[in-house]
C-alpha cells in the first residue's frame, strides 16, 4: 500500500502492507510528501511532527485512526531528543492508552534524518 500523501519510500519497500488483521507501517522520516526534502533544518521536534503527519496518512489511506495503532518504534540519532520527542508523541496519542513502543538510539537514520518511527495497527 502506498498513498501520496506520505513521502514516497526511499528503497524496495511499501510504506505500509496489511496482513491479518494488522496494518505494518514502514519507518517514516521528515520527508515532505509533495517534494522528498527532508523538513525540519535539524530541528527534531518539526522533523517529529512531520513523521507523524507521514505515519498519519499512511494510516488513514488504510482506513485506519492512531487510535487503532497497537505498537510503535522510536529510533533517534540522540537520545538526549527523548523528552522533545516524547512530548510530541504523547499529543499525537493522548494521555489515555497509548501503543505498546520501543525507542531506541541509532547511529545514522537515512537522508540524515534525526528521528523515525514505524507502527502496527489494527486493521479493517
Amino acid at each position: 500500500m502506498n498513498t501520496p500523501g506520505a513521502p514516497a519510500p526511499v528503497g524496495p519497500y511499501n510504506q505500509a502492507v496489511q496482513a491479518g488483521g494488522l496494518l505494518f507501517c514502514s519507518g517514516q522520516i521528515a520527508l515532505d510528501p509533495g517534494t522528498g526534502v527532508l523538513v525540519g533544518g535539524g530541528d527534531v521536534e518539526a522533523e517529529t511532527r512531520q513523521v507523524l503527519d507521514n505515519l498519519d496518512a499512511v494510516l488513514r489511506e488504510a482506513g485506519v485512526t492512531t487510535r487503532q495503532v497497537v505498537r510503535t518504534t522510536v529510533f533517534l540519532v540522540d537520545l538526549a531528543d527523548f523528552a522533545r520527542v516524547n512530548a510530541i508523541y504523547a499529543e499525537r496519542f493522548g494521555a489515555g492508552v497509548a501503543p505498546a513502543r520501543a525507542c531506541v538510539q541509532v547511529a545514522a537514520l537515512p537522508k540524515g534524518a534525526r528521528v523515525e518511527i514505524d507502527c502496527i495497527a489494527l486493521a479493517p
